[in-house]
């Protein structure tokens, strides 16, 4: 009987490790983004056309770039 409860113990025990690895590699995928993606005009980074600032006709990530203007 003692067997038997140890066996249980065991499987139980390594479920529940199983269990919590796999479910924190499901919470760190990034959501997927919704729309059109446009790159920065002056780095280059992917970014939604939502979130994207215009300046000069051009699309870029940021105030800072969008300031800046065009890359080097």
């Amino acid at each position: 009987m003692r067997l038997v409860v140890l066996i249980v113990l065991i499987v139980l025990a390594v479920w529940l490790i199983r269990r919590a690895f796999f479910a924190s590699d499901k919470s760190r995928k990034a959501p997927p983004i919704q729309g059109d993606l446009v790159a920065c005009a002056r780095c280059g980074m992917h970014l939604p056309r939502t979130e994207a600032r215009e300046a000069g006709g051009r699309l870029y990530c940021g105030e800072e770039h969008a300031r800046l203007g065009m890359g080097p």
